[in-house]
């Protein structure tokens, strides 16, 4: 089993750094996703390990977006998270704004997984139910291809990160659906905690 702080200090951590409700949302939701990816893909005993990544991956986005990946170190490491821990979350900057290789299935689907809730997110907000529950892969796939549609999702990080994994990009959107319905009833009802 692997090493991680708790996920009470883990959401501190988060909450020291972060306060925009789009961020802390983004933050719960790849939490929520990481963990049902640990459970899918066997790795049951790191689902705790999983999830911390993915809550605390974009912890110095907020404040220090020029130095996304760079800054994170430092404030993982005074928050007493180990290195391992530290590579994962800056593993999914790679090529993008640091040199960190996403080597573990996990860093992988963190990777992958990270842009396309935010795709997933955007377009679940255009349904009539507001909600990710009710959503295809197909209608998925039309938003993907219009460019102008989340536009700040990028789409070769999507396709990048499926082609690392091994999995087609259907395969990828259709987990990662799977994955945001399992957690956005628990997402929803932490984010009204938060924000009350």
């Amino acid at each position: 089993m692997k090493d991680c702080i708790s996920r009470e200090a883990a959401l501190a951590l988060l909450k020291q750094y972060n306060s925009e409700p789009f961020h802390l949302l983004h933050a719960l939701t790849v939490e929520g996703v990481m963990g049902w990816y640990a459970d899918t893909l066997g790795y049951g005993e790191d689902r705790a390990f999983w999830a911390t990544v993915g809550l605390l991956h974009d912890i110095d986005f907020e404040k220090w977006p020029e130095e996304h990946c760079q800054k994170a170190p430092e404030l993982l490491r005074d928050g007493g998270c180990g290195e391992e821990l530290i590579h994962a979350v800056c593993s999914h900057g790679y090529g993008l704004c640091c040199d960190v290789e996403p080597i573990h299935e996990m860093e992988k689907v963190l990777f992958a997984a990270d842009e396309l809730t935010g795709l997933i997110g955007a377009a679940a907000k255009m349904r009539p139910s507001k909600s990710v529950c009710d959503m295809e892969v197909s209608s998925l796939k039309k938003k993907f291809k219009d460019k102008k549609f989340a536009a700040g999702c990028s789409r070769d990080v999507i396709r990048t990160g499926a082609e690392r994994l091994g999995w087609t990009l259907e395969e990828l959107m259709e987990k990662t659906i799977l994955a945001m319905r399992a957690c956005e009833d628990a997402v929803n009802a932490e984010m009204e905690t938060l924000q009350g």
